[in-house]
């Protein structure tokens, strides 16, 4: 196996997350507005209509943006929760909640800085690839690279975004190792620049047949470096 020099992680769901939490902010603001969706049945429907929607996503909301792609992500959101509400609540929910995350508090999970220091201390470098990233959240003095969406004009799973980080990092494909939470944008995405990928799965909700190294926690990538 080739030598690693390099760990990309993706942003959202794998170093950090917005508080609260987006499933936990839907049901909030569904319920000011009448309606009753459990934040644990949200989950799922959230990584699932980012994976197959990630235009709609309510973080890239904007008046005058075409409602389509934000309808279609709540029609995968509610399928997986099983449950319907009117188009009106679900664009409301979508401006409210696209407000709340451009302006939120970004919390690193609790295994993130131990993970990355071990990581640093391995030598190796460390960056950041994500098609939105809102906040640092103390992570500047540990990453040596940060390629979005909005600096190289594609988003994961296209192979552009890896590749741009991998030449501002200064290493091959087979150098580097890829970490996100969601199988189609992340470790689909990695693998078609040639990075090998590594799914983490914090909430238990992966499917045991997804092909790549699936793990729990951050600092078990250590395993598979």
């Amino acid at each position: 196996m080739t030598e690693t020099k390099a760990v990309f992680f993706d942003w959202m769901g794998t170093l950090a997350h917005p508080e609260p939490d987006r499933h936990e902010l839907f049901s909030q603001l569904a319920g000011e507005l009448g309606f009753e969706l459990s934040p644990q049945r949200l989950l799922r429907g959230v990584m699932e209509a980012d994976t197959r929607v990630p235009e709609g996503a309510p973080p890239r909301y904007a008046e005058g943006k075409d409602e389509t792609p934000f309808l279609r992500w709540w029609e995968v959101l509610l399928a997986q929760a099983g449950a319907t509400i009117p188009k009106d609540v679900r664009l409301e929910i979508t401006r409210r909640a696209g407000r709340h995350v451009r302006e939120a508090a970004w919390v690193l999970y609790d295994d993130v800085l131990p993970a990355i220091k071990a990581i640093k201390e391995k030598g190796l470098r460390l960056g950041l690839i994500s098609n939105m990233y809102l906040g640092r959240a103390g992570l500047d003095a540990f990453l040596d690279v940060v390629v979005t969406a909005k600096d190289v004009g594609a988003s994961k799973p296209d192979p552009l975004i890896f590749r741009a980080a991998l030449k501002q990092a200064g290493v091959t494909a087979s150098e580097a190792v890829y970490v996100g939470d969601q199988y189609e944008l992340d470790a689909v995405g990695a693998r078609k620049a040639g990075i090998r990928p590594v799914l983490i799965d914090r909430y238990g909700i992966v499917s045991e047949t997804v092909d790549c190294p699936v793990i729990q926690s951050l600092p078990e990538v250590l395993g598979f470096l």
